[in-house]
């Protein structure tokens, strides 16, 4: 019997919504948009996020990154001069101190990064050329794609082998296999053994800047001791009429630790022993691990502003739909006078509007989910920007909007229940 009553009551407030079919379609219009910017910004937000995420993480949450970098004071202290050398950034003493000192360290891998052009034939492409111990796949969580990486009688006898990474091979190599081939950088010609796919090629860059006009994976990798014997450790530079040498011993320092909480209690100890050695700001940390924390938390803030702004969406949507509904109450006072004189009693008056506002709020939610999961995708597919539709944010938006309905259509559902049947028949 309430089951029917109830059926009965819906179609009725189905019926009332179709007799204006073009205001209960403005109606639900805050609703829908409100819905949708609900989804479609937490997509966009938790895609940005997630891309963020995953670059930290390649760099190893266990990982502690050491960087050299020229000092500026040194730049100004010398600009005048038509000839100067200056020596900066880490050494090869810094990677010995931090394997014996640091407790809890698992490797200590040592990298020289230049730039330099590669040549196969006719071919050739900018690049770095990236001097590093056989450690570093284990260290960098590497794919080794084809033949194999660098090994330690590599380093012992000084050979003239690289590594290169998929993307270099595509363009230096387009219609050969690179394994066992040659490719020439300066004067010096390496045997390639090895293809690999670098997932972190963004972070090799040695210096900020220097990223322009070339692919992010032109990497070649070769014996820490074959980048010392051809290249050396100083680097001379010429620039209108100027000369400048510059020694570096070493470019980057990557310490690989045990566990995450070795990670947090060795960055100060790696900050205490680098500074008692430096005279002067040439090295700066980073620490994958703490950069993931903060990302995490920033995650969190950003999807509470986006879910916010997105909310007032939706509450704009429901006083739509109470000032409607409102106006409905005034409109229909008569048929509620006559509802009433018939026997209707107050909780059915309230029962049909709360209905009509639900079937408004729910039908608008439903239309928005569909655009809400539309729009990232559109999105992804015309800027190539990655969008994440989590499960969690259309149950909430659609939640809301389905609340938004019984919030909003309580108060003119009451004042068409408390109307008097004998005034409620009077009214013109």
């Amino acid at each position: 019997m309430i089951s029917s009553q109830l059926l009965n009551t819906v179609k009725l407030g189905i019926k009332s919504l179709m007799l204006h079919k073009l205001r209960s379609g403005l109606t639900m219009l805050g609703i829908i948009f409100g819905v949708c910017s609900v989804i479609a910004m937490l997509a966009i937000g938790e895609g940005a996020s997630y891309e963020a995420q995953e670059r930290i993480k390649r760099l190893g949450s266990n990982n502690i990154i050491i960087n050299s970098f020229k000092p500026p004071e040194e730049k100004e202290e010398t600009s005048g001069s038509r000839s100067f050398e200056i020596e900066y950034g880490l050494t090869y003493e810094d990677a010995s101190r931090l394997q014996t000192t640091v407790p809890g360290v698992d490797y200590v891998l040592p990298m020289r990064i230049l730039r330099e052009n590669i040549r196969f034939g006719r071919n050739q492409e900018p690049g770095q050329v990236i001097g590093t111990l056989s450690s570093y796949p284990t260290v960098q969580g590497v794919d080794v794609v084809a033949g194999r990486f660098l090994s330690r009688m590599d380093e012992k006898h000084h050979r003239n082998i690289c590594v290169i990474t998929v993307g270099l091979a595509e363009r230096l190599f387009p219609y050969q296999d690179p394994l066992d081939s040659t490719i020439r950088i300066n004067s010096v010609y390496y045997q390639v053994v090895g293809l690999i796919r670098e997932t972190s090629t963004m972070e090799q860059r040695p210096q900020k800047g220097q990223t322009e006009g070339e692919a992010l994976d032109n990497n070649v990798y070769i014996p820490l001791s074959t980048a010392r014997t051809r290249f050396g450790e100083t680097i001379i530079r010429r620039n209108a009429g100027s000369q400048s040498a510059e020694k570096v011993e070493l470019h980057r320092i990557i310490v690989k630790m045990l566990d995450t909480e070795s990670v947090i209690q060795a960055e100060p100890q790696i900050q205490q022993l680098l500074k008692r050695f430096h005279k002067q700001n040439d090295h700066e940390l980073i620490v994958p691990l703490q950069l993931l924390r903060e990302a995490e938390a920033t995650k969190r803030m950003f999807n509470i502003v986006l879910g916010s702004i997105a909310a007032i969406s939706l509450l704009v949507g429901g006083i739509g739909i109470m000032n409607i509904m409102l106006a409905t109450v005034t409109e229909r006072t008569r048929e509620i006078g006559v509802r009433r004189a018939l026997g209707a009693k107050k909780k059915d008056i309230i029962t049909q509007f709360l209905i009509e506002t639900i079937v408004l709020s729910v039908g608008g939610g439903l239309i928005g989910v569909v655009i809400g999961i539309l729009t990232p995708l559109a999105v992804s597919y015309f800027t190539n920007m990655m969008t994440v539709i989590t499960p969690w944010s259309v149950l909430l938006a659609f939640g809301i909007s389905g609340l938004t309905g019984v919030v909003f259509g309580l108060y003119p559902a009451s004042q068409a229940a408390e109307l008097d049947p004998i005034e409620a028949l009077r009214h013109e």
